[in-house]
């Protein structure tokens, strides 16, 4: 099988789009949300809550689907979870009842745990070295642009009513059959663990790895959470405009995450750590400070940059650090990691946004992001060279 023909990588790339838009594609519904389910206890915390839970199951399931596919293969599990991501997804649509729509997020969050455990593994699996680079900085690129378009669309259908983004989940409906007619398994030699076989050896650095996922998610995951009532408290109504907003965060992760491949050709791990931490604290005191749409646009533009940088960086490195036979264990790992940082997030930052206004809570995120600059900078000469 040559997996460098077109149709496998856009395969690839089409599965792995599904990943950002299942989480932020109702952002910009959220406001409306909050006022049609004002009537249920803590109506509003779980409105914000609805945004991140998928990322709970998400971080459940991926350990144990990286499990399976170590020892059953990537693809038998690959149509099931799309089927599933298009019903689960769209039921938000149907269903009038807030705990119907919390439902339906928990199981599009399994489905999401198991087609991007499979994908980035397959990854690993299909291409080594620059050729790994190049794909895994393309990968982040096109789930990062799926993402402005969805909750650029979802932020124009919000306006018609705050249910409608909803539909747009059934766009997995298409990638089905395109994902089971290319995506092949790869040889069984370099992709399962061997019966009775002892699990080879992970460096113990993946943990600092899993560590920094979690955390730059925690921090992250702020802007789709709160951006869209920050935005409101300055007085931008339009929900078009607010899911703009939040899709040109994601727009430049994509540019930077085009660029990885050239920039890991010249820097280490740590280095490109510092500089996407780097970003990411420039752009929460620059939204800090300001007070008007624009400067928040131009903060959020930094800020997806840093994200950019940060995410094909640490899938790269896990990728490099994991050997073939549980490679889909460490990368399930990995992918647990990243969206339990993303589900934790407002349970963390929420009660600081509570307590603190809103401009204080983004200068302590821009503290924190700015000291782990520092650190990963500090620690470069301790990490191997970039190879």
């Amino acid at each position: 099988m040559d997996y460098n023909r077109w149709e496998v990588k856009l395969s690839l790339l089409l599965v792995s789009s599904l990943t950002i838009a299942s989480m932020i594609t109702i952002s910009s519904s959220l406001p409306d949300m909050s006022r049609d389910f004002a009537g249920y206890p803590n109506g509003q915390t779980l409105v914000k809550l609805s945004l991140s839970l998928p990322a709970l199951f998400i971080a459940l399931t991926a350990i144990l689907a990286g499990k399976f596919i170590d020892r059953k293969g990537r693809k038998p599990l690959l149509g099931l979870a799309l089927l599933v991501y298009a019903v689960a997804g769209s039921s938000g649509y149907w269903l009038d009842n807030l705990y119907g729509v919390l439902a339906g997020r928990a199981l599009l969050g399994i489905s999401v745990g198991i087609t991007m455990t499979i994908v980035t593994t397959l990854v690993a699996d299909y291409y080594q070295g620059v050729a790994r680079q190049q794909f895994a900085g393309l990968q982040i690129a096109v789930m990062s642009l799926a993402g402005i378009l969805f909750i650029s669309l979802g932020g124009w259908l919000a306006d018609i009513r705050w249910n409608v983004p909803f539909l747009l989940y059934l766009y997995a409906l298409i990638i089905l059959p395109v994902a089971l007619r290319f995506i092949q398994e790869p040889p069984p030699a370099a992709a399962h663990a061997q019966p009775g076989a002892a699990a080879p050896r992970v460096p113990r650095v993946i943990w600092l790895v899993f560590a920094s996922v979690m955390l730059m998610w925690i921090l992250f995951f702020i802007i789709p959470i709160q951006i869209p009532f920050y935005l409101k408290s300055l007085g931008v109504e339009k929900n078009s405009m607010i899911g703009l907003a939040v899709a040109s965060s994601t727009l430049f992760s994509a540019v930077a995450s085009f660029f990885y491949a050239r920039l890991k050709a010249r820097l280490s791990f740590a280095q490109l750590f510092s500089m996407g931490y780097g970003l990411m604290a420039v752009a929460f005191v620059v939204v800090a400070m300001a007070h008007s749409y624009a400067l928040v646009v131009c903060g959020l533009l930094l800020a997806g940059m840093g994200m950019g940088l940060l995410i094909p960086n640490a899938n790269v490195l896990v990728m490099q650090l994991a050997p073939p036979a549980v490679r889909g264990r460490e990368i399930g790992k990995l992918t647990t990691f990243w969206f339990l940082g993303q589900f934790v997030s407002p349970l963390i930052l929420l009660p600081f946004i509570n307590s603190f206004s809103q401009e204080t809570v983004f200068t302590g995120i821009g503290w924190i992001t700015g000291i782990l600059c520092i650190l990963f900078l500090l620690s470069a000469r301790l990490w191997k060279p970039a190879g």
